[in-house]
C-alpha cells in the first residue's frame, strides 16, 4: 500500500540497541511512503520502541504511550520492543493502543497497518520465545553525529536478575561479511564513528562459527570509518587479545564499558554472572597496564536481593579500589519471572536507592579524576550540534566530553583540541591547536 502524504513518529527508550532498530523501522515506513516527523508532532502513526529492564522502563513506556494517544486520539499508535514481548497484554489494555508486536514482528510493521483506521481492539502479534530465531540488521542514522551498529541480538545467559533473554530470545548474529557491509553503509551516510551494540556482543559469532575478535579485525579496515567504538562486553569475553587489539588499532577507541553489577562473589553468585571479582580485577589491571589512558565504565547494580548491608560495603570497597573512570549504577527492580525473587534477603526500597545514590558519588568522584588526570593534554575531539543551543559538545577518543560555542562549521568534524580545565556542569573546557 501507498501512504505518501502520511507522517509517522517513532520514540525510543532504553539501550543503544534499540536506537539502531528504531532507524531500522522508520526506514521501512519511508519505503511505503511515510514522511517522518517529531514525536512531539502530530502524526497519522505513532511507534513506540518499549523498554522494559527495570519496573522504571516500564513506567516510562506507558507514560511516552499515553502522551502519544493524547497528542493525537486518531492516529494509529503502534508499540513494540521489550515490553511488547514481555507483558503483551498489559500493554494491550492501554486506552488507544492499536498493535502490540513482539521482537520479530516489529521488523515488518508496514504490513499490519492497512487503511490506518483506529482497531475496535487492540491487535496482538507475538511469537513465542522459542521460535524467536530470526536475526534483523540494523544501525542508527539520521538523528546523532555516531551510529549505532547492531552486530548481535538475544542472551544465552539468564542472570537471575534480568529479564532480556525472555524478551529477545537466544544469541544470534548475522556474518562478518554482512556486518562489514552494514558499516560501509554508515559511513556512507556520513558517520566517522560507529558503536557496536547488541545485547551480548562478545558472544558474537555463536551462530555463524565466527568470533567477536575476528569481527574487530575486519571492522577496523573498512574503508572510511575513523572511529570504532566498542558497547558492552562481558568480563569473561573481554580477552587479553581484544585489549591488546585496542592497544595497537587506530580505529578502535580506548573505551571500554564492563559490566560487573557486584563487587562481591557471594552475589555474583546468585546473579549466576560468569565471572569473579578476581578476574575482573585482572581485566581492569591489564586495560590499565596497556591502555592506560583509556576510559573504562562499569556497570553495577543496588541492593539486589541477597545483598547484605555487609556485602554491600564489601562490595563498595572492592569498586573503589579500582581505577575505573565511571560507574552506571542502577536500583535493583524486581521482574515477574525471574529466579533472583527466590533469594530470600530482600533489601528494603529506600537502601536501594541509598545504595544506589552511594555508587553515584563515587562515579562523580571518579570521573573527575579521571578528566584532571588528562588536563593539559591534546585530544581529538568528534563534535557534535546541541540543538537550540548556543553551545556545543563533543567526545574525545578515550569519551571525554568537551564543550565549545556553536559553530555550525564543527558538526560532526574532528579536531585538535588542548584540554584546559573541568567546567561546573562537569565537562571540559578546550582550546583549539
Amino acid at each position: 500500500m501507498d501512504y505518501r502524504g502520511k507522517k509517522a513518529a517513532f520514540f525510543t527508550l532504553g539501550c543503544k540497541l534499540n536506537f539502531s532498530e528504531t532507524s531500522t523501522i522508520a526506514g521501512s515506513f519511508r519505503e511505503v511512503g511515510f514522511e517522518r516527523v517529531e514525536f512531539d508532532e502530530k502524526a497519522d502513526v505513532y511507534v513506540i520502541n518499549t523498554c522494559s529492564v527495570t519496573n522504571q522502563g516500564d513506567k516510562e513506556s506507558r507514560n511516552i504511550i499515553r502522551k502519544a494517544v493524547k497528542k493525537n486520539p486518531n492516529a494509529m499508535v503502534i508499540v513494540v520492543g521489550c515490553y511488547s514481548q514481555l507483558k503483551p497484554e498489559e500493554v494491550g489494555h492501554i486506552e488507544g493502543v492499536d498493535l502490540v508486536l513482539g521482537t520479530q514482528e516489529k521488523f515488518h510493521i508496514p504490513a499490519y497497518l492497512g487503511d490506518l483506521q483506529k482497531r475496535e481492539k487492540t491487535e496482538i502479534q507475538t511469537t513465542r520465545l522459542a521460535d524467536i530465531k530470526s536475526y534483523h540488521k540494523a544501525f542508527s542514522w539520521g538523528d546523532r553525529t555516531r551510529s549505532f551498529l547492531k552486530i548481535q541480538d538475544g542472551c544465552d545467559y539468564y542472570c537471575s536478575f534480568c529479564t532480556i533473554p525472555y524478551a529477545r530470545g537466544k544469541s544470534r548474529n548475522d556474518t562478518i561479511a554482512n556486518t562489514i557491509e552494514q558499516a560501509r553503509k554508515a559511513v556512507e551516510k556520513g558517520f566517522k564513528e560507529v558503536v557496536l551494540t547488541g545485547v551480548n556482543i562478545g558472544d558474537f559469532g555463536k551462530s555463524t562459527g565466527e568470533n567477536f575478535f575476528e569481527l574487530l579485525r575486519a571492522l577496523e579496515k573498512t574503508e572510511g570509518l575513523q572511529r570504532l567504538r566498542l558497547g558492552s562486553v562481558e568480563p569473561n569475553l573481554l580477552k587479553d587479545d581484544i585489549i591488546q587489539l585496542v592497544a595497537e588499532s587506530k580505529v578502535i577507541m580506548p573505551h571500554f564499558h564492563i559490566p560487573l553489577q557486584a563487587g562481591t562473589d557471594e552475589v555474583l553468585s546468585l546473579m549466576k554472572r560468569k565471572y569473579s571479582t578476581e578476574l575482573f580485577a585482572r581485566r581492569i589491571h591489564r586495560i590499565r597496564e596497556i591502555v592506560p589512558h583509556a576510559f573504562i565504565g562499569v556497570d553495577v547494580i543496588a541492593g539486589t536481593n541477597g545483598e547484605t548491608e555487609e556485602l554491600f560495603e564489601q562490595s563498595y570497597n572492592f569498586i573503589n579500589s579500582l581505577e575505573i573512570s565511571q560507574l552506571h549504577a542502577f536500583t535493583y527492580s524486581e521482574r515477574s519471572g525471574t529466579q533472583a525473587l527466590k533469594i530470600p534477603w530482600k533489601v528494603d526500597p529506600a537502601e536501594r536507592k541509598n545504595r544506589t545514590q552511594r555508587y553515584l558519588n563515587l562515579s562523580e568522584k571518579k570521573l573527575r579524576a579521571f578528566y584532571e588526570k588528562h588536563l593539559g593534554t591534546t585530544q581529538t575531539v568528534l563534535f557534535e550540534a546541541q540543538s537550540n543551543s548556543d553551545r556545543m559538545s563533543g567526545f574525545t577518543e578515550n569519551y571525554i566530553k568537551v564543550e565549545t560555542d556553536h559553530n555550525d562549521q564543527l558538526d560532526n568534524q574532528l579536531r585538535k583540541v588542548v584540554l584546559k580545565s573541568v567546567l561546573p556542569n562537569g565537562n571540559v573546557e578546550i582550546d583549539f591547536v
